[in-house]
């Protein structure tokens, strides 16, 4: 492994740990529910280890997604949340 995808796979964790802790367990967005946010957890943990079922998705969006949960940043606007066209 590289270190460029262990900073990317250490990144998808902690935006995992994040989401589920805002929206799971906190219940923060009503916009969210609790099993779509596990869902999306679920990718970004996906991610972190290279699970194939998740080639499709663009690292460059999970990236940015994973950053804008850590700043808090209106993740909403992402293609990748839930519920976005």
């Amino acid at each position: 492994m590289t270190a460029a995808h262990d900073t990317y796979g250490a990144l998808m964790l902690q935006a995992a740990g994040v989401i589920r802790l805002r929206y799971v367990v906190c219940g923060r967005d009503d916009e969210l529910s609790p099993v779509a946010a596990d869902d999306l957890a679920d990718v970004f943990e996906g991610l972190s280890n290279g699970n194939p079922a998740f080639d499709q998705i663009d690292p460059n969006e999970a990236i940015a997604l994973a950053h804008r949960l850590l700043d808090d940043d209106h993740p909403e606007q992402s293609r990748l949340w839930p519920g976005s066209p």
